[in-house]
């Protein structure tokens, strides 16, 4: 398996699951955006995004679905939800959440506020998207009122889908608004080892192909608040 990954992109989930599953896995760091600085990505995702995973003849592109594929190909690990159990269609709603919902907010906030060059930054729709993504955040805090995980009373890789959108939120910094069962759910599903170990492949990848380790959004959104003509 070859996963194609940019640090802390939405490639993060597949890395964090292929890391919980235990699989060996071959990982390629590209710079971000990959479609301009390593067209390297063209040869498997014409694309040009990541993530792109590669499996023999399998080829995916799409974080969550990834995520749920390798689940299914590993039943044992129970990080899936089985058709035949209570929680299957709840588990289908947070992993389509994850992106429809919360993630896709923030990447139309990180375009319009850091990401592009000053002439084309839109503050009043990077505003918009921020409040966008704050306001669906409801339902999330309902759920995790009384409970640890988001379905199932297990980790699952619905937990890996959501809190990636969480994490994204910090590089962004909207973290400070994340209401406190919302931030405590975080930190409780980043307190695992294969959390940990996809970090240290990650930074230790990075490291190797001489990138920042540090989240591209975390770096941007630093240098655009630095005043640098040449943030994006």
């Amino acid at each position: 398996m070859r996963l194609w990954h940019c640090v802390d992109a939405r490639s993060f989930r597949v890395l964090w699951a292929l890391e919980e599953l235990g699989l060996d896995y071959e990982l390629i760091l590209l710079g971000f955006p990959p479609r301009v600085r390593d067209r390297r990505i063209f040869e498997v995702n014409p694309l040009g995004t990541v993530p792109a995973f590669e499996a023999g003849r399998t080829v995916m592109t799409e974080s969550s679905a990834i995520c749920e594929w390798l689940a299914e190909q590993h039943p044992a690990s129970r990080l899936s939800v089985a058709t035949d159990e209570p929680a299957r269609a709840e588990y289908l709603n947070w992993l389509h959440q994850a992106d429809t919902t919360l993630t896709f907010p923030q990447a139309v906030h990180l375009r319009y506020a850091y990401l592009e060059t000053e002439d084309r930054r839109l503050p009043q729709a990077a505003e918009d998207y921020r409040r966008w993504f704050l306001g669906r955040l409801k339902l999330l805090s309902s759920a995790l009122a009384s409970r640890d995980y988001v379905c199932a009373g297990r980790f699952t890789m619905a937990d890996i889908a959501v809190s990636y959108a969480l994490s994204l939120s910090e590089d962004l910094g909207l973290d400070a608004d994340l209401p406190g069962v919302v931030r405590a759910y975080l930190r409780h599903v980043t307190d695992r080892d294969g959390w940990r170990r996809a970090k240290a492949a990650q930074e230790e990848a990075a490291r190797a192909a001489g990138l920042p380790v540090e989240a591209p959004a975390r770096l941007l959104r630093r240098s655009v608040l630095a005043g640098s003509p040449d943030a994006a």
